[in-house]
Parts: structure tokens; C-alpha cells; sequence
């Protein structure tokens, strides 16, 4: 009882209590004793990467929810969990080198990054493709030593900015989330110049945070939304080239692997789902 008045009294008189931070990092043995979360993370990743239009980013959030798919303590997800952290992680970096493949082999940008980069080559009179290999053989090494040195410039800046960056736990929360929700609302109407677009994402912060306290995955509705568009514009142009007839997808073995595979994941999806009502039920 006596912490509840200690607290309420800080409370009244505005004074905080700033948390202790600190930083470990991981040790060998704790990365080897998540192997198997990184070897998956990193085919995860580099599927993302290959495929144009995808990106660092939903990689990540594909690499963390595999990572909750088929682990054995979902419930300690989201609470600083290292196989989340290094789940995320490993499928980002992976990504980023994969995005290569598409970008020097065929020209297809696999994201914003990736898109920049078409646009600094077309700068210099270079195109992406089949024929950068042979026309200017030399970028392609250049853009290999840029990748790595890149990749140990981020090891020592983490390295050193890390410990900075935790003292901004410190900060209130009352006094953090404004600065955040301002920061949100510049870059909503930044885009466009549009108004809506910050309606709108005040609106989707509502609908996100009804949506995770009744309980559902924040990475799965991200996913959802940056897959939708680029799922809606590649059917319009399968059913252009397939005259609109479904059935051909069905008599294609690709296509119907995928669709199989989909159609296998959603079902044990429904089924895991049912049974663990049926469980909780029975308790």
C-alpha cells in the first residue's frame, strides 16, 4: 500500500522515476542455440529479396512471424523475446543482398532502396539488366565492396550509437508520445501534401491499437496491406494474359503448386486455430 501512495504522490506532484537502461549483447552461444531460427530467417529473407516489389521491410515482418509460427512459447513474442529480435533482423539483412539479383539481372527494383539505386545508375548513363554485365562489368564489383563496406560502417555506428539511443527510454512517455504522433503526422502529409492522408493514419493507429488489444497479430495485417496492392495489380495483369480465364491457372504446375501450398497454409491455419478454441473451451 505504501508504493501505491509513493506512486499516486509522484503522480501529483509531476515527478518521474526514470528507468535504468543498459545494453549486453548476445553471446556465440546464445546465436548458436538459435540456429534454426536463424537458417530460416535468412531463406526467408532472401525469397523476399528475389522477388521484386517486396523489400527489406516485409521481410522482417515475415522473418518474425515464421518465428512465432513454429515456436513452442508464443506468448513471450513481443515482450523482448532474442529469437524475435534476431528473427527480424537476420531476413532484413538477407533481403537487402538478395534485392541485388533482381536489380543487376533484370532491372526490377525490390524496393525503395533498390528503386534509388535504378535511378543514380540511369544518372550515369547505366542501365540495370542482362547487359550491365557486359557493358560495365567493373559497377558490379563496386556495388559488392559499397555492400560490404556499408555492412561494417553499420557495425561500428551500432556499436558506438546503441548506448545513446537507449537514454531516450528515459524520456516520459507523456512527454515521447507527442513527438512521436507529430513526427507521424509530418511524414503522413509529406507524401501527398493531403490532408487525408493524416486522417487516415490517425484512423489506422485507432483501428491498430483496437485490433492488437483484442488480440491480433500486428505483423499479419502489415503484411496484408503492403501484399494486397502488389497481390490486386499482378492478378489484374495474370487474368489480362490469361483472358480472364481462371481455369488456366489450375493447368499450370507452378501455379497450381502455389495455390495448393496457399491453400494447405490457410486451412492448417483454421485448424490450429479451431482446435485451440476447442481446448480452451473444454477447460
Amino acid at each position: 500500500m505504501s508504493e501505491i501512495f509513493v506512486q499516486a504522490e509522484k503522480k501529483a506532484t509531476g515527478t518521474f522515476d526514470a528507468p535504468e537502461v543498459g545494453m549486453s549483447f548476445p553471446s556465440l552461444l546464445e546465436i548458436w542455440a538459435h540456429k534454426i531460427a536463424v537458417v530460416r530467417s535468412i531463406l526467408v529473407g532472401f525469397f523476399c529479396g528475389i522477388l521484386p516489389g517486396i523489400g527489406a521491410t516485409l521481410a522482417a515482418f515475415m522473418g518474425y512471424g515464421e518465428a512465432v509460427r513454429w515456436s513452442r512459447d508464443k506468448e513471450a513474442f513481443g515482450k523482448g523475446k532474442l529469437e524475435g529480435v534476431i528473427s527480424s533482423e537476420t531476413a532484413n539483412n538477407a533481403a537487402t543482398g538478395a534485392a541485388m539479383i533482381p536489380l543487376l539481372a533484370l532491372g526490377l527494383p525490390g524496393g525503395a532502396l533498390t528503386a534509388m539505386m535504378v535511378a543514380v545508375f540511369q544518372m550515369h548513363d547505366l542501365e540495370p539488366g542482362p547487359l550491365v554485365f557486359y557493358n560495365s562489368p567493373e559497377l558490379i564489383w563496386i556495388v559488392f565492396a559499397a555492400m560490404f563496406y556499408a555492412n561494417l560502417s553499420i557495425l561500428f555506428i551500432g556499436l558506438v550509437e546503441t548506448k545513446t539511443i537507449l537514454y531516450l527510454l528515459k524520456i516520459p512517455f507523456q512527454f515521447l508520445a507527442p513527438m512521436i504522433l507529430l513526427l507521424a503526422a509530418i511524414g503522413s502529409y509529406i507524401g501527398r501534401g493531403l490532408v487525408l492522408d493524416v486522417i487516415v493514419m490517425f484512423g489506422a493507429g485507432i483501428i491498430g491499437f483496437l485490433l492488437r488489444r483484442s488480440g491480433y497479430s500486428i505483423p499479419g495485417i502489415v503484411l496484408g496491406i503492403i501484399l494486397g496492392k502488389i497481390g490486386e495489380q499482378n492478378f489484374a495483369q495474370g487474368m489480362q494474359m490469361v483472358h480472364y480465364d481462371l481455369l488456366t491457372y489450375f493447368s499450370r504446375p507452378i501455379c497450381l503448386i502455389l495455390i495448393v501450398a496457399g491453400a494447405l497454409t490457410l486451412l492448417a491455419g483454421v485448424y490450429k486455430a479451431v482446435g485451440s478454441s476447442r481446448s480452451n473451451t473444454s477447460q
